[in-house]
């Protein structure tokens, strides 16, 4: 999309936009409803890791929110400072599911929960 909004393409680098952000939001909805909240049973408790991957998808979906706008107004500079932006947090976020979440999820949950955290993986 980056590429396309740069080269003033709107139609198709919104277009890419939109896919990519509905995919986004997709995963962050199979995280927050399914495996989240069966990591947080298993632990008896809402805070700690989960409660920082929420608040960071948090952080994402306003983030698209306003690249949304940035498509809408034709703002180049305003839509890739704010795809820089989501991308930092993005790399961030990846590596401390992968480093830290799913690792813990795989010890507290066993298979259950790398199979559930394969899934939304996949997706």
């Amino acid at each position: 999309a980056e590429a396309l909004v740069s080269a003033g393409d709107w139609s198709a680098g919104g277009d890419r936009f939109i896919a990519f952000r509905d995919a986004m939001l997709n995963h962050f909805s199979m995280e927050e409803e399914k495996l989240f909240p069966a990591f947080e049973q298993h632990l008896g408790h809402t805070m700690g890791p989960t409660q920082v991957m929420r608040m960071e998808h948090n952080q994402m979906k306003q983030l698209f929110s306003e690249m949304q706008q940035a498509v809408k107004a034709r703002d180049d500079a305003q839509y890739l400072g704010l795809s820089e932006t989501l991308m930092m947090i993005m790399q961030q976020h990846n590596m401390k599911e992968e480093q830290m979440l799913y690792p813990m999820m795989d010890q507290t949950l066993g298979q259950k929960g790398g199979e559930m955290a394969r899934q939304i993986e996949a997706h």
